[in-house]
């Protein structure tokens, strides 16, 4: 039998700066003020946890932390040109050009600033963690991040 836990809010979220494509066209940059949603799939330990609701929390907060006061840079998005410096980042979308410094970005291997890649991305290092600690009771990973109220995407992990 398959069981699940959540954690939500709280102490998982970040706030951070981007902007995405689409069409052809750039957002203007802007924040957002992001709260994240796991939802964790699996068998019972011999102690009858899925996982600890302690550890987890740990863990997805040391990565959310990782996002946190950033700007989010998408590496990947062919429409935008990047070009890494010893301290900063070039960015430009046509005739918009932005200098960031390193310190303040976090560069994503992802192809956009979306909550459905931030969902996807989020999924994938928490997924990663588990795997570092040699969790082998889960069968699924869900992840969920809204940026309004409301307003959310997921991606699930098998």
């Amino acid at each position: 039998m398959t069981h699940r836990i959540t954690v939500e809010r709280n102490t998982l979220c970040f706030a951070a700066a981007h902007f995405a494509t689409s069409g052809g066209q750039c957002e203007s940059l802007h924040g957002h003020n992001y709260d994240v949603f796991l939802e964790l799939e699996g068998d019972l330990t011999a102690d009858s946890w899925v996982f600890d609701f302690v550890e987890i929390k740990r863990i997805a907060t040391t990565i959310c932390q990782e996002l946190d006061h950033r700007f989010l840079l998408p590496l990947y998005n062919p429409n935008l040109q990047i070009e890494g410096r010893d301290t900063e980042y070039e960015i430009r979308f046509g005739d918009r050009r932005y200098v960031i410094p390193k310190a303040d970005v976090a560069p994503l291997p992802i192809d956009n600033a979306t909550a459905e890649r931030l969902a996807q991305w989020l999924a994938e290092r928490l997924a990663q963690e588990l795997r570092a600690r040699a969790v082998s009771n889960l069968r699924g990973i869900r992840v969920g991040v809204e940026e309004a109220p409301g307003q959310a995407a997921w991606y699930t992990l098998p």
